[in-house]
């Protein structure tokens, strides 16, 4: 879980200064709470996996509870975050942003092709293929081994079972555990700039997966785009040694530390959009605006 990661005791730290402080507001008698929170913490367990815990639907129920009246994000990792809220919710996009640094910092833009560096993240990249009317590249498979289902416990019974206690009807039948083929790609890279695109980098092993997978079918650059850079534990190190070429993120998280050992992270600011949300919602425009040209899949 995210939170048991030591460099997130921050984050912990700051969600509860957040609350403690929604909730001074809430008990003061103010008229709307509105909090401005870049990167939601806890966004990846936003489903349940295996017998876990959906966080996120208790952090929202936990805000919302403080006195929060309104919440202003960006790039939720799924959109259905928003229905854990009883509040409004704007979950702004950093896609507008990320576009135009394509267009202005890659002189050959032109020669690109957008890569989703796994089948789920298929739709953003076709969502920004189509705007920039570049095509599109996938990577399908896995170059290691997935986590186990062992872990979970379901193939650890007691060491006494009563077989009579076990209705026959009841067996649960044994289902053929899934696999993934090697890591392939579908879409020619070859001789093209590799653009790949995701909402969050953290873990970077599968972007560096999946950069020497796209150098070897033919690529000549590599630029990872994302909007939240967590960029956690010796990801810079990483980069730094990788066959990326350029990592851009937006500044929802800070990340000066990480900038100085990799100098291949470049940091694109969305601090405008924010402003702008903050001061159609205090004099009580419309949110519309901030949402034109945008895609559902974005």
């Amino acid at each position: 879980m995210e939170g048991h990661r030591p460099q997130n005791k921050d984050v912990n730290t700051t969600v509860m200064e957040l609350l403690i402080m929604v909730y001074a507001c809430k008990t003061s008698c103010a008229k709307s709470i509105t909090g401005v929170i870049p990167y939601f913490p806890y966004s990846k367990q936003c489903k349940m996996r295996k017998r876990g815990s959906i966080v996120s639907k208790l952090l929202a129920s936990m805000m919302c509870k403080a006195g929060l009246t309104h919440l202003i994000t960006m790039d939720l990792h799924q959109k259905e975050i928003q229905g854990f809220f009883n509040i409004p919710v704007d979950n702004l996009r950093a896609s507008p942003f990320l576009l135009q640094y394509i267009q202005e910092e890659i002189p050959d833009y032109r020669n690109a092709v957008i890569v989703a560096k796994s089948p789920a993240s298929a739709k953003r990249a076709q969502s920004f293929a189509e705007r920039l009317r570049l095509g599109i590249a996938v990577i399908h498979g896995e170059a290691q081994d997935a986590e186990s289902d062992l872990v979970d416990g379901r193939h650890s019974p007691p060491m006494v079972r009563n077989a009579a206690a076990i209705h026959p009807s009841l067996e649960i039948p044994l289902l053929i555990p899934k696999e993934k083929p090697p890591i392939t790609v579908v879409g020619d890279v070859g001789g093209r700039i590799a653009i790949i695109v995701d909402d969050i980098i953290d873990d970077v092993d599968s972007f560096l997966a999946a950069a020497e997978t796209l150098k070897e079918r033919g690529a000549y650059k590599i630029f990872v785009m994302a909007t939240h850079g967590l960029l956690s534990s010796d990801a810079p190190r990483l980069i730094e040694e990788s066959a990326i070429d350029e990592v851009v993120v937006t500044n929802t998280i800070p990340h000066e530390i990480q900038k100085l050992q990799c100098p291949k992270i470049k940091t694109v600011d969305i601090s405008m959009i924010l402003s702008e949300a903050i001061r159609r919602i205090h004099n009580g425009e419309s949110m519309s605006y901030l949402f034109r040209n945008i895609g559902l899949d974005d």
